[in-house]
Formats: structure tokens, C-alpha cells, sequence
């Protein structure tokens, strides 16, 4: 039985409140005697935005002080979009439910171009990402990429003053925001190979809140679990964090997970590729997946280019 009360921490900007609010009509659908509302935060990552994100803490800068909230019995649950989860959960919380999948694949914007390919040489192309600077860097050395920090408006906003010949953002955050026509090009993971978890919604929960968890249960998708636990997985078998451009991808192809993984010198000058397959029905499964790429990237090098 679901709680009398739920109360779900966010960030505050445009897209954390989509998705806050996604989960909130859910759980009011699913639970119609519980009272659901939202607790708006503003994060250190939201706060600091002159400083590209990987130089000031990474990603976890925008969930700490919702954590904060759940420990101080302010909020009962928050939901993160999952690539800004770090690969390893504190101690004390849990990911109680992983929904299903929005498109997870990058989206090249732009005004005057139709896709990277047709940018001159020397166009100024903006991303918040390592993971898409080093992919970048390595196909289309002939441009420049600069950062590019703020929400989803923020960075449209840059983009229409004429800072960058285009920008490079997530096609699911621009599709739950309504710009799905501002999307000139969706690139191929084959060329920009997605963050971990790209796309998939997280809904975190204190691991001593078994009520809650429950709450949560029949927001779960399996196939989502699954091809998300492989991808993390991955990044915790190489220790990566925000510092280091890396990116995974689990998708279902017959009866097997494929994952795609991929690490990188920000510079685009070292690549590392790889891929590996099989039949995955339980998280465990997911997760020795995972750890049987990361262990291939380690053996053919990982470590060096991330120590660089």
C-alpha cells in the first residue's frame, strides 16, 4: 500500500520539472489515495555555471542536495535524469525504479545547417558534454567546440544569439520540452555514441524505505533495468567519472543484450572502441555484461587514457 504522502525533490529547471512532474501524474494515476507533490531545489550544479562541468565535480553537483532533503525527511523520492547519476549510488539510497526509455541518441541544432557534415570548417559548435567534445573532436576535427553550460532553454538562447554554428544536446530532453522541430539531425550512436543511461528516467528513494520502493514498483521497466545496469556496469568496472569522455549503450538485438562502449582522451586523438553480447535476463546478468567490456577496455589499455 502506498504511502498517505509522497513528495518528490527536483532541480528546478525546465526539464527537471517535466520530469518530476511525469512521475508525479504516475504515481497520482497509480496510487489515487496518495497525495503527490513536488519539492523544488537548486543544486550546486545549477548554481555554478560559468565553469565547465567536469572541472568543478561533475554530474553528482546536481543531486547532492536532493539527497540532502531525503535524509533530512523533507522529500521522499527524486528524480534524476539517469546520466547524472553517478555510477555509484551513496550508501543509504537506492534506485528504486529506472522507466522506460526516451530517444537516447544525441541531436545536432542548428539554424543555418542541416547535420555536422555541412558545417565549414572552423564552425563553433557548443556541448556540455566530454563524452560528445572527444567524439567530436575525433570525426570532425576541422571544427571547434567550445563549452556550453545551462538548461535546455539556456543553450537554444546561445545558440539563437549567434555564439555557435550549432549545438549538440539530447534528443530526449528536447523532445519532453517541446522542441522536437529544433532537431535537424539525430546522430547515429555509430558516430556519437550516448552517455550512460542517456534518455532513461531514475527515481531514487532511501534504501531503508521499503514503502516507497513499493510505491514504485509498476513504474519499473525491465528492458530499460536491464540495458541501463549493463551500461553502468561499465563505467563503475572503469572507475570512470565526469573527467573522462565515456559512453555506453545496451540495446536488445535477438534474444541478446549488445552493449557498445567507448573511452577517449578529450582531444579525440585516443579512442577506444568495443562491444560485447549475450543473453541477459536478471540484473546480475546486466551487471557481469558490464563488467566483462569494462574488463576487455582495461586489457587493451582504459587505464592510461583515463589516467590522462
Amino acid at each position: 500500500m502506498a504511502p498517505v504522502k509522497l513528495v518528490i525533490a527536483t532541480r528546478q529547471s525546465a526539464l527537471a520539472m517535466w520530469q518530476a512532474e511525469h512521475v508525479r501524474d504516475h504515481l497520482r494515476a497509480l496510487h489515487p489515495s496518495c497525495h503527490v507533490e513536488l519539492l523544488g531545489l537548486t543544486t550546486q550544479g545549477d548554481r555554478v555555471l560559468d565553469v565547465p562541468l567536469a572541472d568543478i565535480g561533475g554530474k553528482g553537483l546536481f543531486i547532492k542536495e536532493l539527497e540532502q532533503a531525503m535524509l533530512e525527511g523533507r522529500a521522499d523520492l527524486a528524480v534524476h535524469s539517469l546520466k547524472d547519476v553517478p555510477m555509484v549510488v551513496p550508501d543509504g539510497f537506492t534506485l528504486a525504479a529506472i522507466m522506460a526509455r526516451e530517444d537516447p541518441r544525441d541531436a545536432f541544432v542548428s539554424n543555418a545547417h542541416a547535420s555536422l557534415a555541412a558545417l565549414p570548417p572552423g564552425s563553433v559548435v557548443g556541448t556540455s558534454s566530454l563524452r560528445r567534445e572527444a567524439q567530436l573532436r575525433e570525426r570532425h576535427p576541422h571544427l571547434v567546440v567550445e563549452p556550453l553550460r545551462g538548461n535546455v532553454n539556456t543553450r537554444l538562447r546561445k545558440l539563437e544569439e549567434g555564439r555557435y554554428a550549432a549545438v549538440i544536446l539530447a534528443a530526449a530532453g528536447l523532445k519532453r520540452l517541446g522542441f522536437a522541430e529544433r532537431i535537424r539531425t539525430l546522430l547515429d550512436p555509430a558516430d556519437s555514441l550516448p552517455a550512460v543511461g542517456q534518455g532513461a528516467l531514475a527515481i531514487e528513494c532511501r534504501s531503508d524505505r521499503a514503502d516507497v520502493i513499493d510505491a514504485l514498483g509498476a513504474l519499473v521497466d525491465k528492458g530499460t533495468t536491464l540495458a541501463a545496469t549493463a551500461e553502468r556496469a561499465f563505467g563503475r568496472k572503469l572507475a570512470a567519472d565526469c573527467h573522462a569522455p565515456l559512453a555506453a549503450y545496451a540495446t536488445a538485438r535477438g534474444d541478446e543484450l549488445w552493449l557498445r562502449g567507448l573511452i577517449a582522451s578529450r582531444d579525440g586523438k585516443e579512442v577506444l572502441r568495443g562491444e560485447l553480447a549475450a543473453r541477459v535476463a536478471t540484473v546480475a546478468a546486466a551487471v557481469a555484461l558490464g563488467d566483462a567490456l569494462g574488463a576487455d577496455f582495461l586489457a587493451r589499455g582504459a587505464a592510461r587514457i583515463l589516467a590522462a
